[in-house]
């Protein structure tokens, strides 16, 4: 049975989403701020968070980012506002999708299940991707190069492991956006460029060769190497 965190000020929207979920067979933890939903991930396995942004001391947004400073687990943002740029923040601080309110009980469900299917929570898979001297491993999320190792968000795994896949293919923007934002019709083609800049710089503060992959084909995409 997969666990899911509900992060939301409002006990009547946590036990709504809990209404929807747990007849389809999820395990779901309630907490209304994101300190105490902080505490619950570094005690415990959780599956998917679904995280509220508006909420008092710890916004969303925050609380998104102190939970990427050690965890990769999939996160969905639960939001009322539908600002292109709201959406965009909280995609670039490390959600991997959002759901805007009010929602139906099928299109939350719908969401869930893609995310987890994407994150490979859903079906069985090869641990460790190998190329060369990488490798990438699909049950903790992480990149490994002889002696330097990172930690990726979802999106950054998804698109790494495109990369990886297929070295010698030039992924354009828009593949690489489809491989990683399944269902996130208002996402502007540059965020794309946003993930692989951030990455490019959390790679090479860990140590890895950047010039040895990652490459930029100008006015098509990226490729590996």
């Amino acid at each position: 049975m997969k666990t899911i965190l509900l992060v939301d000020d409002e006990q009547r929207m946590l036990d709504l989403i809990e209404l929807f979920l747990t007849p389809t067979g999820f395990r779901c933890i309630k907490k209304t701020n994101g300190q105490d939903a902080i505490s619950v991930l570094q005690k415990q396995v959780v599956h998917l968070i679904i995280l509220d942004l508006m909420m008092p001391i710890m916004d969303g947004w925050e609380t998104c980012k102190k939970i990427r400073e050690f965890s990769a687990v999939p996160i969905i943002m639960l939001t009322a506002r539908a600002e292109k740029a709201d959406l965009v923040k909280g995609l670039n601080t490390g959600a991997d999708d959002y759901i805007t309110k009010p929602f139906d009980e099928e299109e939350l469900v719908a969401r869930v299940n893609a995310l987890l299917r994407r994150s490979g929570l859903m079906q069985p898979q090869d641990e460790k991707l190998l190329y060369e001297d990488f490798e990438l491993n699909k049950e903790t999320f992480s990149l490994h190069h002889q002696k330097s190792t990172a930690q990726l968000t979802l999106k950054e795994f998804l698109i790494i492991e495109a990369l990886l896949s297929r070295p010698l293919k030039t992924f354009t923007r828009e593949e690489l956006m489809n491989i990683a934002w399944e269902f996130d019709a208002f996402i502007d083609i540059r965020t794309v460029d946003s993930h692989i800049r951030n990455l490019r710089e959390k790679l090479r503060k860990a140590g890895f060769p950047m010039e040895k992959f990652i490459k930029t084909v100008w006015g098509i995409g990226y490729k590996w190497s």
